[in-house]
């Protein structure tokens, strides 16, 4: 079974016969009849009852042409990624995306670049999905595997520490990591940029992990414990009940944009020249 028997099927039921199918697909009657006949022995079932004025399909021909539907929908899908991929520019992230950069770098890509379409994809990985094929590119804020991705450091950003809106320390300007010791630290394992490595090792806070911004969200919001994150989880995730508030003494954090190093998108100077240049020029 090919799919040119999926689509003659599919011809004959649209066109409301073998003539008009014969005309859409741009063959000869008789050649739509042996096509379908052909599907018809390949599954050892009848799908179509003919009259001399109509096609009506069987029981079974009904659900072969719902499948067939979905089948050549996704056949259509793929011939559409391979030969149109250079038209759209997938950009992966596993938190925050650009921060508070995120909105005006969608207006400047439409602006300067309308001919490639900007998707940004949320994928819970080290990678931003770049390693799980979900992406061109993706913004890292963590440690990756340079000898497969290449990359470049498109900006800095400050930590912050998350907490409820109730607690004491809400009332501050600014919290000192060495205050932090003596709280229950939240760390994402998987795409946080938070580690233990951040204090001495005899003056380390207690430690709970979790696998998801959400979770981690959540965890924090009851009280019981803390988190510490760049500034683009500040501006991409405000949320009642959950402020955050600068950590004055902590190393910033280096924000990547990393993509394929042998199969990179034709658009990626592009890519990272506009992000660069928000961080840059530190413009909303």
């Amino acid at each position: 079974m090919e799919l040119r028997h999926l689509r003659c099927l599919v011809a004959i039921v649209d066109a409301g016969g073998f003539t008009d199918a014969a005309i859409e697909l741009g063959v000869s009657q008789a050649a739509v009849s042996r096509t379908l006949v052909s599907l018809e022995e390949a599954l050892g079932v009848r799908l179509l009852h003919r009259t001399s004025r109509n096609v009506i399909p069987t029981t079974a021909g009904v659900q072969v042409l719902a499948r067939a539907r979905k089948v050549l929908a996704e056949a259509d899908n793929l011939v559409r990624e391979a030969t149109t991929g250079h038209t759209r520019l997938r950009i992966g992230h596993a938190w925050s995306a650009m921060g508070r950069h995120t909105a005006e770098y969608q207006r400047r890509w439409a602006a300067r670049h309308p001919d490639v379409e900007l998707h940004l994809i949320r994928t819970n990985s080290a990678t931003g999905g770049l390693a799980e094929g979900l992406c061109d590119l993706a913004v890292v804020r963590t440690a990756f595997d340079d000898a497969r991705f290449a990359s470049a450091v498109v900006g800095q950003e400050r930590r912050y520490c998350a907490m409820a809106a109730d607690d004491p320390w809400a009332t501050r300007r600014a919290i000192a990591l060495a205050d932090i010791r003596d709280r229950t630290l939240l760390i994402d394992r998987r795409t946080g940029t938070t580690t233990a490595d951040l204090w001495p090792e005899s003056a380390r806070p207690s430690v709970e992990y979790t696998q998801d911004i959400d979770d981690w969200l959540t965890l924090i919001a009851t009280g019981r414990r803390v988190g510490i994150t760049p500034e683009s989880t500040a501006n991409q995730y405000r949320r009642d009940g959950i402020v955050f508030r600068r950590l004055r003494d902590a190393t910033p954090v280096a924000v990547h944009l990393i993509w394929r190093r042998h199969d990179p998108h034709p658009a990626t100077h592009a890519a990272v020249a506009l992000l660069t240049d928000l961080y840059r020029t530190g413009r909303p």
